[in-house]
């Protein structure tokens, strides 16, 4: 299977960007971090993962990006009916979902020091089969959706914390997914800048049409999301309530 069929094949499991997931379980060793967790996100929504260090929330959130597979249970992308179950996709076929259908972005970026903004942000487009003038090109429109359009030349070690940030951000939306998933963005930020780089974050993502699911320990960051749960004694709780 060549690289454009690939794409085209893994382009049918994102359908509209819903997220699901049914009694997912995983356990390191003796240590169980998850047991029948249940949670559901609607295409184009926010969802903050709340939860003590340790909890268990960046585990809930690599189950659900396909990063791992649970133990037990399922994790899913679409609609009723028109369905994929990620969980059961052999790794290969994982692999190509992140890599050209969903975004990331990480505590402190994980930029690539010896390269500019733009060509951080244009590497996934590469990475999907753009040309290098296209991704180059594709980059700099990505940055200028996170304010950033006169900073393509720089490295990261020309920029703050937050801008860095939004970079990263730019970087997790070059290949249009439909998807982001974030892990602690705010975490290195003081509060003012950890707002505004999470307003850029949903800027680029909800208010296009993206879901967006975020992992944080920071209640005000949580709060800018439509909806909050909370991952305690290896489950998903909102509202008061175990899903």
């Amino acid at each position: 299977m060549n690289n454009s069929s690939e794409r085209g094949w893994v382009s049918q499991l994102l359908l509209n960007g819903e997220v699901k997931a049914s009694d997912i379980s995983r356990a390191f060793g003796e240590l169980r971090v998850l047991q029948d967790a249940t949670l559901s996100v609607p295409a184009g929504t926010s969802l903050a993962i709340t939860g003590v260090s340790g909890s268990g929330k960046s585990t809930l959130l690599h189950l659900l990006a396909g990063i791992e597979v649970p133990d037990s249970g399922w994790v899913r992308y679409g609609t009723q009916g028109e369905e994929i179950e990620v969980s059961a996709l052999p790794e290969k076929h994982r692999t190509q979902l992140r890599q050209h259908h969903l975004g990331f972005v990480f505590q402190r970026g994980l930029l690539l020091p010896e390269l500019t903004a733009q060509e951080n942000v244009a590497l996934p487009c590469l990475l999907s089969g753009l040309t290098k003038q296209a991704a180059l090109t594709s980059a700099i429109e990505r940055l200028s959706v996170v304010g950033l359009g006169g900073y393509w030349d720089r490295r990261p070690g020309q920029l703050s914390g937050g801008e860095a940030q939004r970079v990263a951000i730019a970087r997790a939306i070059a290949t249009q997914p439909k998807i982001v998933f974030a892990d602690e963005p705010t975490a290195a930020l003081d509060p003012d800048t950890g707002f505004t780089v999470m307003q850029e974050l949903l800027s680029a993502t909800t208010r296009q049409g993206r879901t967006l699911l975020v992992v944080t320990h920071d209640r005000a960051v949580a709060a800018q999301c439509d909806r909050m749960v909370e991952v305690r004694d290896g489950r998903v709780w909102e509202n008061g309530a175990s899903r």
